[in-house]
């Protein structure tokens, strides 16, 4: 069922996705809004919520630990020559309003508020689309202003010092099952030749589901991809991958992702045809 905060992402008819505005989360967590459950078109959930291995997983959105030293991610914060540290500097992504909302996506508008004021305000435009009887297509953009009156930067823990840990921007906490899904890209296949490269597109295959995640900006495009399959089962986009990214005052960022949701174990052909038809659209 619908309500004013969980509005549900219909396509063709059927709920494939949940959106919490205003999820009742520790600090701890950086609260803000989130997709899950996604689902395939035959109803297998593709997203997890809070897993034991990582509680500050929240299904899909923007997540981001480094904000001029605030964490929009949750959990700890790495510190340089220190490492992972319990800090009180969390962040919270605040609902403003829906400028549109339809069965078939939203437009949306957040605070990102830390130390007692706003950092930046986004501009989150979601859209669903049917692909084919099988799949259909997540479209997600996120634009940041900086709504201060100084500079501020955005980070990760790899910028902060931890080699291959890129994370932060959009990400997808995928579901989890007794077997690693495989993941691959149009030229290379494995966690280890795919993380921290760019690709076009990326997919994530478990055993009955694909998720094909690709960037339709060149902005997005330039952003390597942090992806994990060992440990847990998850894919995003990376802001701040070798060095911090500056966000003057009054200034815009923009990333868009459009994410394929596939029932059934996709190949490299089925992949790209269903991506090129999710991008042209």
């Amino acid at each position: 069922m619908t309500t004013p905060d969980s509005p549900v992402l219909r396509v063709a008819g059927r709920p494939v996705g949940r959106y919490v505005t205003r999820p009742e989360l520790p600090d701890r967590l950086s609260p803000r809004p989130y997709l899950h459950p996604v689902t395939t078109l035959s109803g297998t959930a593709v997203t997890e919520l809070s897993p034991a291995d990582h509680l500050h997983h929240l299904g899909v959105g923007v997540a981001v630990p480094d904000v001029e030293g605030h964490n929009f991610w949750g959990g700890r914060t790495y510190v340089r020559d220190q490492g992972p540290t319990e800090l009180a500097n969390h962040g919270s992504q605040r609902h403003v309003a829906f400028p549109l909302r339809d069965p078939d996506g939203f437009v949306q508008e957040l605070r990102w508020m830390a130390g007692g004021g706003e950092l930046l305000r986004e501009r989150r435009t979601v859209a669903a689309t049917e692909l084919t009887a099988t799949a259909w297509a997540l479209d997600f953009t996120f634009a940041l202003t900086n709504t201060t009156s100084a500079p501020l930067s955005i980070g990760s823990p790899a910028t902060n010092g931890r080699p291959g840990a890129a994370y932060g921007g959009f990400f997808w906490r995928a579901r989890k099952e007794a077997t690693a899904p495989e993941v691959f890209t149009p030229d290379a296949e494995g966690e280890q030749d795919v993380h921290g490269r760019p690709a076009d597109w990326l997919a994530l295959a478990g055993s009955t589901w694909t998720l094909v995640f690709a960037g339709v900006t060149d902005a997005t495009r330039r952003d390597p991809w942090f992806v994990r399959t060992a440990e847990y089962p998850g894919v995003g986009s990376s802001l701040a991958h070798t060095e911090r990214v500056p966000v003057a005052p009054g200034d815009t960022l923009v990333r868009r992702v459009v994410t394929v949701v596939a029932d059934g174990h996709l190949d490299r052909d089925e992949a790209t045809a269903l991506v090129r038809k999710a991008v042209t659209q």
